[in-house]
């Protein structure tokens, strides 16, 4: 029977890695990553590096970035607090975008002039306010995660990030992270029509089971 309409693609899922991810980690994480990203349809990771200087940051990439990106997914670097050349870090390092978190217009706009060769560019922090979301997302952005630990390892509101992911997909083109800080949170996140659900790395640091019970829940979704 021909269906009268397409469905919505099934979210894929996104990993978040611990925030302050140094050299001292490294193996672990990327041994971690490698497992995770075998137990399901992961399109990107998200690393949560450190603040160091630039060629420690290129090394460090090198190490994490090649276990997902061997696995099929993006690789994004982050480096909250970092005021060097964020571009650079992630070309040098072999890394497929960065990710921001509180950036403001100016700043999303002159790295999304920069960023070349298809590189992608992410930005958080958002949660907080419509117009925040919306103002980052003009700037030519690929996609906005919504939710995701704060730095001091708190947790925002679950429904506060349901309710902006479901606002966001339903009205803007402009792809959407919502991030799960916990495992009952997945399938809620997952209704608000999202194109990717993010997972904190308490879901998926210590083993794959986190990420195989995930890929479950969205595998229910016609």
């Amino acid at each position: 029977m021909a269906e009268t309409e397409s469905a919505a693609p099934r979210p894929r899922l996104a990993l978040l890695s611990p925030y302050g991810v140094g050299g001292d980690e490294a193996d672990a994480v990327a041994q971690a990553l490698d497992a995770a990203c075998a137990a399901g349809d992961v399109a990107a990771v998200i690393l949560r590096l450190a603040t160091a200087d630039e060629r420690s940051l290129v090394g460090l990439v090198k190490r994490l970035a090649p276990p997902a990106q061997e696995r099929g997914a993006a690789v994004l670097v982050s480096v909250p607090g970092f005021t060097g050349d964020l571009v650079s870090v992630a070309a040098r390092g072999g890394a497929d975008g960065v990710h921001l978190d509180r950036a403001d217009e100016a700043t999303l706009r002159d790295l999304r002039g920069r960023l070349r060769d298809g590189r992608i560019l992410g930005a958080g922090g958002v949660l907080g306010s419509r117009d925040a979301a919306m103002v980052a997302g003009e700037t030519g952005v690929d996609y906005l995660m919504f939710g995701g630990l704060f730095p001091d390892g708190a947790a925002p509101d679950a429904g506060d990030v349901r309710e902006r992911a479901a606002w966001w997909a339903d009205i803007f083109e402009t792809p959407c992270i919502a991030v799960a800080a916990s495992a009952d949170e997945v399938g809620p996140l997952a209704a608000t029509g999202a194109e990717f659900i993010g997972l904190e790395s308490g879901l998926w640091l210590s083993g794959p089971d986190g990420v195989r019970a995930a890929q479950a829940q969205l595998d229910t979704i016609r």
